[in-house]
């Protein structure tokens, strides 16, 4: 029944490689070149968000240009086959290195370009200094020399892999390769999910899948329709899929650093899955001390500004006293080193009144006795802080006022909420104290329940929202507490610094180490009183001990439960080995923190995901097609068995001609081994289409597809069969017709 007949199959289509379009003069050189310089845009783009754009960026894309120029180049010249890859790659490496060395380290370089011992033997100090600088920063990144020239040689190498790939059309690694580099920066970085980098991700998947199938000629416009489609399809998958990417992580990684950041967004350094030591304290008083980096006193209806007031030097101190000579104050010395923090300000105990190891580049507010500087850096500080405890009585804070700032925009939720929690106070202590208690037993502390309830800040409409929900973190206790004193007509300021943190078993001689976490980051509110000066009070459900000062008579130094915080014009602290994570009765941290004590993989996996759908949608899209072709298969539909047979044939990349008849091409089938039986059956079929289709749709087709498709799956090899269903050629060659009359 089947009869060999001659085929239209060519020679040039039988020795078809897949580097064909690395022939000399080919238009194929330069579309490699394209795509290479394409895909080295979207793998580096993302690191403009984590690495301040500047001289890295320029001399990367320069990189990314001469590997595909020195690529294309080699391209038309005529080079032995066995020769023609490590020749390119070996002339790309030696174009990559020379740039390299002309544009970031000449010195020591014959003629400027010839790397020598001495290029090398900077580039590794260049090397020790990026890393560094990686370890101890935050995003965006400073584009210093150091990090710039790694991130050059890395992009440098990276084009020379990516255009291998393109030329050696290996769609999917290529297309892997640059979803995997250009999506780590959003994965360990703060910054949201990148999507219009998805949607340049899915169109170059689109564009290497395209040049690595072999196009059918003689279908340009289907072609052409399918491959808009598909193109199509990946752009709206990335549209869908990256809004709900919740990406957000350090660029630090594991969490080794952070940076020092004066506002209120303490969200992410909170919820670190796991937290680690940013600096030590070792002091001789009983309890280390609070620390601050700044204050925030104004305050625009939806985000506290960091104070910026005059400077000076920090060995001229910290100014004038903010309190009369009849306060008590104690003298405290902490001495404190940085190990995992940076940022341009130094955490100090209050009211610090001398510093001591500092370099002369820092400088004090005397505004709010912190330590600032514009040209040094935190990291690896160490320096020793000479600070006053201010102790007033109560009944000396009781008989003093707070200093009156009328209030202004405050929403009458918040004031009428102030008003009832004070209405039994007869002073400003007393209310400020009410309201303290009513934080710290009515509501609970939660690094959850701000997210889940969308109002993780401090604006008003986020304060009213807390109130009424009444679960939160320090920011949300400051900031409601901070807007209700500012409602009762009091000065108030919010500070942002470091609980004590835990004492170690570790001493220096007759001091204690104590250990501060980066978790333990934290914000309290200060409000002025005449004649005291600024006061802090700790609202903060769960965390530390309130504050509340002791009476000047005997009867009145004990509380009812047999004792009573010390006095002090600082909340005082227990130190706990997690601050930010309350405890339970039982000692156990609540179950809405217990998923800090895991790393919690959803964002890599979520963000992973998204591209392994945009990379994996043209096999997705010729599932979906075969489904269907198969369902009417089932019903009879003979046009529709012998399209899904000739996708196949195309996808597994053998013989396919239209001009074939379906006894010619049965023939050829049987003769690779597909069983005969089955392919009777679809021949038989398609004539019947073909010359009595009104016989059609009688017999279920499926079985017998199924096997010839088998059969033809293992004709093949492994890796064409992986190809086959990874990158089916057969999206991009047009579809066969349903009827055979033109077969």
């Amino acid at each position: 029944m089947f009869r060999a007949e001659p085929t239209k199959r060519s020679e040039g289509d039988a020795a078809t490689t897949a580097d064909e379009e690395d022939a000399p003069g080919r238009d194929g050189a330069l579309g490699a070149a394209a795509l290479t310089v394409f895909a080295g845009v979207v793998t580096l783009w993302p690191y403009t968000s984590v690495v301040e754009p500047g001289r890295w960026s320029f001399v990367g894309m320069t990189m990314i240009i001469l590997v595909a120029a020195t690529g294309f180049l080699l391209r038309r010249l005529r080079l032995p086959c066995l020769a023609r890859g490590v020749l390119r790659v070996l002339a790309q490496c030696i174009v990559a290195a020379m740039a390299l060395t002309l544009l970031l380290v000449p010195q020591g370089a014959l003629l400027g370009v010839i790397p020598t011992g001495t290029t090398f033997s900077a580039v590794g100090g260049l090397a020790a200094e990026a890393v560094e600088q990686v370890q101890y920063g935050t995003a965006p990144l400073a584009d210093t020399v150091a990090l710039g020239t790694m991130l050059a040689v890395g992009f440098a190498m990276i084009a020379i892999v990516l255009d291998q790939l393109i030329a050696t059309r290996l769609a999917l690694t290529a297309a892997l390769l640059v979803a995997v580099v250009g999506a780590l920066p959003m994965i360990i970085t703060e910054a949201d999910a990148n999507l219009p980098w998805f949607v340049m991700l899915a169109v170059l998947t689109l564009l290497v899948l395209r040049r690595s199938i072999r196009r059918d000629a003689r279908s340009p416009i289907s072609s052409a329709a399918l491959a808009l489609g598909t193109g199509a399809a990946a752009i709206a998958a990335a549209l869908v899929i990256t809004p709900v990417l919740p990406i957000s992580a350090t660029w630090a990684g594991a969490g080794s650093s952070t940076h020092l950041d004066p506002s209120l967004r303490l969200g992410e350094d909170l919820r670190r899955p796991a937290p680690f030591t940013v600096m030590t304290l070792a002091t001789k008083s009983s309890s280390a001390p609070y620390l601050r980096i700044a204050t925030l006193s104004e305050f625009n209806g939806s985000t506290w500004a960091p104070d910026a007031a005059g400077l000076q030097p920090v060995s001229e101190g910290f100014g004038t006293a903010d309190w009369s000579d009849d306060i008590e104050t104690t003298e405290q010395r902490t001495s404190i080193r940085i190990t995992g923090i940076s940022g341009e300000r130094l955490p100090v105990p209050y009211a610090a009144t001398k510093i001591v190891g500092a370099s002369a580049g820092w400088q004090a507010m005397p505004l709010n006795r912190s330590v600032v500087s514009e040209t040094e850096n935190a990291a690896e500080a160490d320096y020793t802080v000479t600070a006053v405890g201010v102790q007033p009585t109560r009944e000396q804070i009781q008989a003093a006022a707070a200093t009156v700032e009328p209030a202004t925009d405050i929403p009458e939720f918040i004031a009428s909420t102030a008003q009832n929690v004070t209405a039994d106070a007869a002073t400003d202590y007393d209310r400020l104290i009410a309201m303290q208690s009513w934080f710290r037993s009515q509501f609970e502390y939660s690094l959850d329940a701000p997210v889940e309830g969308d109002f993780d800040g401090t604006g008003a409409d986020a304060v009213e929202e807390f109130l009424r929900v009444r679960a939160g973190y320090c920011i949300h206790f400051s900031g409601a507490f901070a807007l209700m004193a500012q409602s009762l007509d009091m000065q108030v300021r919010i500070v942002v610094g470091y609980l004590p943190g835990s004492r170690s078993d570790e001493t220096r001689g007759d001091e204690s180490i104590y250990t501060v976490t980066s978790d333990q980051l934290h914000a309290w509110p200060e409000v002025h009183f005449d004649g005291i000066g600024w006061v802090p009070f700790e609202p903060t459900a769960s965390l530390g001990t309130p504050t509340d000062f002791l009476s000047s008579t005997a009867s009145d130094d004990t509380s009812s439960d047999g004792s009573a915080p010390e006095a002090s014009a600082a909340p005082s602290a227990t130190p706990t080995q997690a601050a930010e994570r309350p405890e339970d009765e039982s000692g156990s941290t609540t179950a809405g923190d217990d998923s800090l004590q895991r790393l919690d993989p959803a964002p890599v996996l979520l963000v992973a995901a998204g591209v392994l759908i945009v990379l994996l949608l043209p096999a997705l899209v010729r599932l979906g097609m075969r489904m269907r072709r198969a369902s009417s298969a089932r019903t009879g539909d003979a046009g529709a068995a012998w399209q899904e047979m000739r996708a196949t044939l195309v996808d597994l990349r053998l013989h396919v001609s239209d001009a074939d008849t379906p006894r010619v091409r049965g023939a050829e089938l049987v003769e690779r081994g597909v069983d005969a039986g089955a392919v009777r059956v679809l021949v038989d079929a398609v004539e019947r289409e073909s010359f009595a289709p009104a016989g059609n749709g009688t017999a279920d087709l499926s079985k017998a597809l199924g096997r010839v498709i088998t059969d033809l799956r293992r004709s093949v090899d492994r890796r064409d069969l992986v190809a086959s269903i990874l990158l089916p050629s057969s999206l991009l060659t047009g579809r066969a017709p349903r009827s055979t009359a033109s077969n």
